[in-house]
């Protein structure tokens, strides 16, 4: 916590310091009651530990300033044994609790603990009031293939550091999934997990969302309320669809991104935080730099440890695993355990592109186990399209059979990089870069293959 300690004598000063230092504790110091309103007016603290007796300004004005600024922040007031009566006006005027001179280490850091448990709850307690109770707990990842692997791998080794993390991939593809499970490996996992979508807020009420705003910031707004970076201090602060950012509210994050401080929305007291970002787009931020759509500064800060999340189509034989999965949850859910998928339901799930990714699966999932007449979910529930075999028919129309099995198998593959390379360049808007990457090929490679298909 930011703690602010009000005391002129200069001993006990030091040794309040040290001992909430000690503890891991953000301390600053004033020496008089001026100082300290001056302090209070700059920036926002977590506590404030003040005396009564002060020059300059007493602690009672102290604690008026400190509420002023702040109604939310914790005031301990030190006193005297013979200024008792002082302590007990200030609890009225709104003095959290009081320490009695001499302090003890020991006392003194124990009620600066419970005050920063409460105030975690507070915030926590907040956080929870936008999200729901059955997904704030360790996400579950499902996957064998070679790229989600490398994925958990990066995850990993990322999750134990405080580096901002840019989470890369289509839509559909589980990047909030991904950004809670490198929440919970990390040391900050006992902290709020707290999640925004920049593109669903609008552009007017977004930095608002972000930072908070004071009472009377704008009209209706009859008391102050925190913003998702203060709600997520000590935790992770997660940013999806970053590159919908307009430039106003970009320049303002670079700021916070930076200096870790910010002000509310109508307010002047900067406000410190511990946030580690995790952000996610499924756009080529790299390319909205160069189209002047995305701060290069902003980018380079939220591109400290890149992760690209793997599209469904790129993870082979996760999707029977997946799609058993989903639907042994959805079972129990809709009272309907024992569930199965036939063979041909499999084989269609298997033959499927899935251009929604993991959210288009489970959602199909989801209409099969409602639709599903008996114990098992066979394909025309499942509501893709043609079989299989239906599919089949298409690829003899599209590619010619006579011949030996390697000259068709040729043919056979040479259509499939056409359409696949045709797709990918579709998918990146025609970015030769972002499609090489996409097809998991050297940019060398692509154009020699573009080249050789005529594309």
């Amino acid at each position: 916590m930011s703690i602010l300690i009000v005391e002129d004598k200069d001993s006990l000063r030091r040794m309040l310091c040290k001992t909430l230092e000690a503890e891991g504790h953000e301390v600053e110091e004033a020496a008089d009651g001026a100082l300290a309103l001056e302090r209070l007016r700059s920036r926002r603290y977590s506590l404030v530990l003040t005396d009564l007796k002060l020059p300059k300004a007493d602690g009672l004005e102290v604690l008026r300033g400190a509420l002023t600024a702040d109604p939310e922040v914790p005031v301990v007031v030190m006193t005297a044994f013979g200024t008792m009566e002082v302590a007990v006006e200030a609890m009225k005027a709104g003095a959290r609790d009081f320490l009695a001179k001499p302090v003890e280490p020991d006392h003194l850091v124990l009620l600066v603990d419970r005050i920063a448990e409460q105030r975690r709850l507070r915030l926590q307690n907040l956080a929870l009031r936008d999200a729901l109770a059955d997904r704030q707990g360790a996400p579950e990842i499902l996957g064998e293939s070679p790229a989600i692997r490398k994925v958990a791998q990066e995850i990993g080794r990322v999750a134990t550091t405080d580096a901002t993390v840019l989470l890369l991939g289509e839509s559909g593809t589980g990047k909030e999934l991904f950004a809670r499970a490198l929440h919970h490996l990390s040391e900050r996992r006992d902290g709020p997990f707290v999640a925004l979508n920049c593109a669903a807020i609008p552009e007017t009420l977004l930095e608002n969302e972000l930072f908070g705003h004071e009472k009377g910031a704008y009209t209706g707004a009859g008391d102050a309320r925190p913003g998702k970076f203060e709600l997520a201090d000590g935790g992770t602060l997660f940013l999806d669809e970053i590159g919908d950012l307009s430039s106003g509210v970009q320049a303002k994050l670079l700021r916070a991104l930076q200096e870790r401080a910010f002000e509310r929305v109508g307010g002047t007291i900067t406000i410190r935080v511990d946030v580690r970002i995790v952000a996610a787009t499924n756009k080529d931020l790299k390319a909205e730099v160069a189209a002047s759509r995305f701060r290069e500064d902003l980018w380079f800060r939220l591109s400290v440890f890149p992760v690209e999340i793997p599209p469904l189509s790129r993870r082979a034989g996760d999707v029977p695993l997946l799609a058993r999965r989903f639907l042994e949850r959805l079972g129990r859910r809709l009272g309907r355990r024992g569930l199965e998928f036939a063979e041909d339901a499999i084989a269609a799930l298997e033959a499927h592109d899935w251009p929604g990714n993991v959210r288009e699966l489970e959602n199909t999932v989801e209409r099969a186990a409602i639709l599903a007449d008996g114990p098992e979910i066979h394909a025309n529930e499942l509501g893709l399209g043609a079989a299989p075999g239906a599919a089949a028919d298409r690829i003899r129309d599209l590619v010619d059979f006579d011949g030996s099995l390697s000259e068709v198998a040729t043919r056979a593959s040479t259509l499939v990089e056409r359409l696949k390379i045709r797709d990918a360049l579709e998918a990146t808007g025609g970015n030769k870069t972002q499609a090489a990457r996409l097809l998991e090929v050297s940019y060398k490679t692509l154009l020699n293959k573009m080249r050789d298909l005529g594309l």
